[in-house]
């Protein structure tokens, strides 16, 4: 699975860039305002040609040969002056008090004395001109020959002075914009963050459950709205899952315990058979489905909290009883069976019958693995692991895994149901122990168990 970008990431993302096209569409909500005269907003088409014409004297700017500034007009500022014949621009030097040469005589005579007043930004009108709607405005600003007061009337508007009135707009108050989207980018990612708490607590809870809780729950108090219905799916979902698992169960436990009768039977009719070779094959098999089935009831009374997980077991003692009963079997079979141990008892916790129900599989197998006039050995260490040795073909690597996978036989023609190894991982796991496969030295398979030691 590859790894999605952050919702967070992604929220906070889609946020702040959000704000541009909103201030873009503020800037076009307050111009609509301000043509309609509403409240206090007031604009017009011909008032965004100011940004584009203040440029066009800004460029037209220049210092003559005594050092003093005067407009010189550029073609760009002809052209506009041939197009709005009323257009007046006027330049007041701040420092010496008084117009640059070029600039309109009659905005000159107009503005002169106000130009003492050094107002940043003024709005006026001349005339019959009706306000609001004045064309007229005057502020200071940085020029090519420095800071000016540069005064405009009469600019007409064109189409693309929407651009460079939001262009101007936007670099006005980018530095505020470039705050807000920083605040926004902390704000965001905090509230989102705190605001994902919950799904990230439903996470934990969906990961701590197993095969084994499917009885639990996903709380769904404090969820928010946004995500409830997808803990209320996964609620169902659960409660279908484990309903389904529940009929599996128990059709397994009561096949298991169906089985245990017949099987008993057959076993006590081949005891009681003529010696031959058939019979020896037979009551080896009869042993194996035997320990499989009692395995699977096991299994399934530990998965329905049926039986206890905490008796006190003596483990060298338990396994030496078992390797004890496979003897006749063994001999019937011509293999041997080996019993190490140091001899000094060994308690660990589980429960007696599933323990031993592993180790009796897994000394069943070892003895068909096992070559005739071979010897099996089964070792009890003191640090509560059981090793069952055997000298046969043995597990190769890439399949020590397989091997406990259900229904896994090597070959079609593998003797066995390839239940008795998961089963046996099964009950481990519900243990808390471990169930896993060594190389024996000079060939074979070494299949060990590892249990908990009591306190």
């Amino acid at each position: 699975m590859t790894n999605a970008p952050s919702l967070a990431l992604r929220v906070t993302v889609l946020l702040t860039a959000a704000q541009i096209p909103a201030f873009v569409f503020a800037w076009i909500v307050m111009f609509v305002l301000g043509l309609a005269n509403v409240g206090g907003f007031n604009a017009s088409f011909d008032e965004m040609a100011s940004v584009r014409v203040t440029a066009l004297v800004d460029n037209s700017l220049a210092r003559g040969e005594d050092g003093l500034g005067k407009i010189e007009p550029t073609r760009g500022l002809q052209l506009e002056m041939q197009r709005v014949p009323g257009l007046l621009f006027a330049v007041f030097d701040p420092v010496r008090m008084r117009p640059l040469a070029g600039s309109s005589p009659k905005l000159v005579s107009k503005l002169a004395s106000l130009a003492e007043i050094r107002a940043d930004h003024l709005h006026f009108t001349m005339g019959d001109d009706q306000w609001p709607g004045s064309s007229g405005h005057m502020m200071f600003r940085k020029t090519p020959i420095g800071l000016m007061q540069v005064a405009l009337y009469g600019q007409k508007f064109r189409p693309e002075d929407i651009f460079f009135s939001l262009k101007n707009d936007l670099a006005w108050v980018s530095a505020y914009l470039i705050v807000g989207m920083l605040t926004t980018v902390g704000v965001a990612w905090i509230v989102v963050r705190r605001g994902l708490t919950p799904l990230r607590a439903i996470v934990g809870e969906v990961a701590r459950i197993d095969m084994n809780s499917l009885r639990q729950r996903l709380p769904t108090s404090g969820v928010p709205v946004e995500i409830a219905p997808l803990v209320e799916g996964m609620n169902e979902a659960l409660m279908r899952l484990d309903a389904g698992v529940e009929r599996q169960r128990r059709f397994t436990a009561n096949a298991a315990h169906e089985l245990r009768t017949p099987l008993a039977i057959m076993r006590a009719r081949l005891e009681n058979a003529k010696a031959s070779t058939l019979k020896s094959e037979l009551l080896g098999e009869a042993s194996q489905l035997r320990s499989i089935v009692e395995q699977m009831l096991v299994a399934a009374r530990l998965t329905e909290g049926q039986t206890t997980l905490d008796q006190s077991i003596d483990l060298e003692r338990s396994v030496r009883q078992i390797v004890s009963n496979f003897l006749p079997l063994a001999m019937d079979c011509n293999r041997f069976i080996d019993f190490e141990s140091s001899g000094a008892s060994m308690l660990v916790r589980g429960n007696q019958r599933a323990i031993d129900c592993v180790v009796t599989n897994l000394i069943d197998n070892a003895l068909r693995a096992e070559p005739k006039d071979g010897t099996i050995v089964v070792r009890v260490d003191d640090d509560g692991i059981v090793a069952i040795i055997d000298h046969g073909e043995g597990v190769a690597p890439a399949l020590r895994e397989m091997v406990f996978e259900a229904f896994w036989r090597k070959t079609e023609t593998t003797s066995g149901t390839g239940l008795g190894l998961a089963i046996a991982k099964e009950i481990m796991d519900a243990h808390g122990g471990r169930i896993w496969v060594e190389d024996t030295p000079g060939g074979g398979a070494t299949f060990k168990i590892a249990l908990t030691l009591s306190q």
